[in-house]
């Protein structure tokens, strides 16, 4: 039979990678190190899927370029002293891998950096299931549509055969954006209520759940 969708792109943090908590915790001491007001955990949490700069711009749209590197610096710092201690949601390793036997090209567009996702594919060993990645800082921060349209032309992908994956409405605002469908999971960084509002595809509470989805429209 054939397959409703050719490429799956995911989000990592939240999405592949139990990290929502780290970063809200690192970003909210950040700006207590700096002396910015510190944002709510909810606000916190919104700008999860942001280059890291976006995100802090929104934090403090009047902060100065200054007081935003040393943000910036001071969230690095608390987000690598927890980095080893991060961890696979349940369910995504076993899913890759049913995904990788089905025939299914598989890609990352992530808010990280380049160096941050290098480390985290190298540590948990899943580099081997993407053919190609995509950083907040070699392109424009999601939801703008570059990210994911230079997977789809690296995978020589058309916009309808692809699926966009991830917590936040910043991902679905990326599939949107670029053309493509969407699903989301409930468990990372947005509310269900948020992500329902841009209408993806389906939206699903663990990830073994959305693997069965996905494999049951081949």
């Amino acid at each position: 039979m054939n397959k409703r969708f050719d490429l799956l792109v995911f989000d990592w943090d939240g999405t592949l990678m139990d990290s929502t908590a780290t970063i809200t915790y690192a970003i909210r001491q950040a700006f207590e190190d700096v002396g910015l007001p510190v944002p709510s955990e909810r606000d916190a949490r919104y700008v999860i899927g942001y280059g890291l700069n976006e995100a802090m711009q929104h934090l403090a749209p009047e902060a100065s370029a200054d007081e935003i590197r040393r943000v910036v610096d001071a969230y690095r710092h608390y987000y690598l002293a927890r980095d080893q201690q991060l961890v696979l949601f349940d369910g995504v390793l076993d899913a890759l891998e049913r995904f990788a036997s089905a025939g299914y090209t598989m890609c990352v567009a992530t808010g990280k950096s380049r160096a941050g996702l290098k480390r985290v594919l190298e540590a948990t060993g899943l580099g081997r299931y993407f053919l190609a990645t995509r950083t907040a800082d070699e392109s424009f921060s999601k939801p703008h549509p570059a990210m994911l349209e230079y997977l789809l032309e690296f995978a020589g992908v058309a916009p309808q055969r692809a699926l966009m994956i991830g917590d936040t409405t910043h991902d679905l605002q990326l599939a949107i954006n670029a053309g493509t469908a969407s699903a989301a999971l409930t468990y990372g960084a947005h509310d269900v209520g948020a992500l329902q509002e841009l209408k993806p595809l389906a939206i699903f509470d663990d990830f073994p759940a959305l693997a069965d989805w996905i494999l049951a429209h081949e």
